[in-house]
């Protein structure tokens, strides 16, 4: 599988405009995980409104401690992507036709909710090393947008709306 990173340009279309700004958001909302080992963000949006958010941690009620003694991740800890649809599902509200912004790539199990959630979009900005939660969104059908985390501007975009 190839993924081709998107790559700015003047004439940036206003979804690539959009995509880089809400990456951006999903990266500030991994600041909010206590795991030490990788923070991960996730934003999903519809219709231009963000509907959702989450970042990788432990379930509510359990201690903010994601990894063991020896650093290693602990079994119960959700993805971001995880807690972000079942955030949505919380509130009876849906992600039919919704993007989902992720600071990584999505991990398989990831990808199977996010399949299952009716999202057609997913945007993400760091490249995991295993690839096989991307090969199943695509082969879903569902669009997937690379754009590197260091391409992504920490100050506003020079552009208007």
């Amino acid at each position: 599988m190839t993924i081709t990173p998107t790559t700015s340009s003047a004439s940036d279309s206003k979804q690539t405009i959009l995509d880089r700004r809400y990456l951006r958001m999903a990266r500030i909302w991994a600041e909010n995980s206590y795991c030490r080992r990788r923070q991960v963000g996730a934003l999903i949006v519809h219709n231009q409104m963000i509907i959702s958010d989450g970042y990788n941690g432990t379930p509510s009620g359990f201690e903010n401690v994601c990894e063991d003694d020896e650093g290693i991740t602990k079994p119960y800890v959700l993805h971001a992507e995880a807690n972000a649809i079942t955030k949505v599902a919380a509130s009876g509200n849906n992600c039919t036709g919704a993007t989902i912004y992720i600071t990584a790539s999505p991990c398989l199990e990831c990808a199977k909710l996010i399949i299952q959630s009716r999202i057609r979009r997913v945007v993400y900005g760091e490249q995991y090393r295993l690839t096989d939660g991307v090969e199943l969104l695509e082969r879903a059908g569902i669009e997937v947008v690379y754009i590197p985390l260091d391409e992504i501007s920490t100050t506003a975009d020079s552009s208007t709306h």
